[in-house]
Formats: C-alpha cells, sequence, structure tokens
C-alpha cells in the first residue's frame, strides 16, 4: 500500500526562496540598489527626517536584502543589525559591509518571526518588505514586542499593484514590471503576490490603521520623495521615471508608547 505524505511548506517558504533566486541579480534592479551621491543623499534625508539623530540607537533593518538599508542606516551613526531570511541575500550584504568597513550583524530569521528579545531593538525600519507580508497584524503586533518602550518604527513602501490612468498608460509603454525576469521568475512572483495579505495592493491609510490596531502611536504617512524620484530618474529613464512618480510610494513611521 502507498502511502502519501503532505507538506508543512508554506508561503513563507515559498517567498524565501523566491527572494534567494533573485538574490546574485539583485542589485542590478532599478530601485534595489542606492546609487551614490544625491540617491544615497536623499535617503538618508527622508530617515534621518522621521528618525532623527542615530545617536548610535541600535536599529533593526528586517528584511534587509543585499544591505543597502542597514549600510546607510550604518553611516547615518546607528548601531545597525540586518535580518532577512535569505541566506544567498545575507551573503552579499556581509559582503558589502566587510568591504566598506561598516560594523553592522546580520542575521537569518523570518522577519515576521524575528525571536528576537522583547524590548531588545530602538529603532525598526524596513524598505518594500510591508506588500510581501503574509500576516501584517501579527507582524506589526511582533515588530511592537521588539521595540523598547519609545522606540520608533520606519516603513518605506508603496502600493505597486493598482495604478491610475497615468499608471496604466506608463506601464503600457514600458511593459510587464517584471519583463526582466525569465518568465519561471515571473511567473512565481504573480503567484506569491497573488497570495499575500496586500495581493490587492498595500495603500498607507489600511497599513497605518494596522499599526494603530497593533498598539503604535504618532502615527505619520509621508509621501515626500520627490527628491529621491529625482535622484533615481538618471538611471531609469524617463519612462521609468514617471511611472514610479506615478505609483502609491510613502515612508511611515510610528512609536511604541
Amino acid at each position: 500500500m502507498t502511502q502519501s505524505f503532505g507538506t508543512n511548506r508554506d508561503l513563507r517558504d515559498e517567498i524565501r526562496d523566491y527572494w534567494s533566486d533573485r538574490a546574485a541579480s539583485f542589485d542590478q534592479d532599478p530601485g534595489h540598489k542606492i546609487a551614490d551621491g544625491a540617491e544615497r543623499a536623499a535617503w538618508a534625508e527622508l530617515f534621518a527626517r522621521h528618525l532623527g539623530p542615530a545617536d548610535g540607537r541600535r536599529l533593526l533593518d528586517l528584511a534587509s536584502g543585499t544591505g543597502e538599508i542597514a549600510l546607510l542606516c550604518s553611516e547615518l551613526g546607528f548601531q545597525v543589525t540586518g535580518l532577512d531570511w535569505s541566506e544567498p541575500m545575507l551573503e552579499r550584504a556581509r559582503a558589502k559591509a566587510r568591504a566598506a568597513g561598516a560594523q553592522v550583524s546580520f542575521l537569518q530569521a523570518d522577519a515576521e518571526r524575528t525571536m528576537l528579545p522583547s524590548g531588545s531593538q530602538q529603532v525598526i525600519v524596513t524598505r518594500h518588505l510591508v506588500w510581501t507580508l503574509v500576516d501584517p497584524a501579527a507582524a506589526f503586533a511582533e515588530w511592537l514586542r521588539v521595540l523598547a518602550p519609545g522606540g520608533q518604527i520606519l516603513l518605506v513602501d508603496g502600493d505597486f499593484v493598482r495604478r491610475g490612468p497615468l499608471g496604466r498608460f506608463l506601464q503600457r509603454l514600458i511593459g510587464p514590471a517584471h519583463a526582466t525576469l525569465a518568465d519561471s521568475m515571473a511567473a512565481r512572483h504573480a503567484e506569491i503576490l497573488a497570495r499575500v495579505h496586500f495581493s490587492d495592493g498595500a495603500r498607507a491609510g489600511d497599513v497605518a490603521a494596522m499599526l494603530g490596531a497593533a498598539g503604535f502611536a504618532d502615527i505619520r504617512i509621508d509621501t515626500g520623495f520627490n527628491a529621491i524620484h529625482h535622484a533615481q530618474a538618471r538611471h531609469f529613464g524617463w519612462r521609468k521615471s514617471l511611472l514610479r512618480r506615478s505609483e502609491h510610494r510613502y515612508a511611515i513611521s510610528a512609536r511604541k508608547p
């Protein structure tokens, strides 16, 4: 008699494996790597605007990928730990940190289930993580737990699904958002997107409301990305640059009471 067995593999495993397979070429995609000069200065200004002086505070960069934001925050003066579930991403992040002489620690863990001690971090930041969350309500509660009282959180994200008339027109001109990916990878991306919580797009108001429900206070939505978009334009070309400006991109900052 043949016995069939199920699997304990879930969506989070698929997300981890997808980004692991993207790691080798991740920094080649526009918008992932932060260019030196004007773009780096614009990102630094955004983080400083919301977080204030670093003063050596402990900062956790969730879903740190190849380490771009972790290294930027280290340059700003934070004591940085980057956390990512993909070991190939972490390998690249560690190599960057060594090359830059940066004192950044990197840990392998699930950003939705960090396993870090309660109250161990003074600042948490993420870039382009929220839209991929499987259970954002549980993730926000976890991040609140990890923050010390008075700690800050800054989420940088966007709605990459729903587009206005200009965005739809530009998308037709440019082609599919993941045209540079192999068909199999693009199909995996689409399949994952269809199953995450924000499959219809992560709108700032919805994310902010969930942060409030989790217990965060002093929630602020910031859509002032003009300096970043202007700096990125030289790398994107006019079509991609206009598309990026048409998207609903935002930063949300909040505090643990």
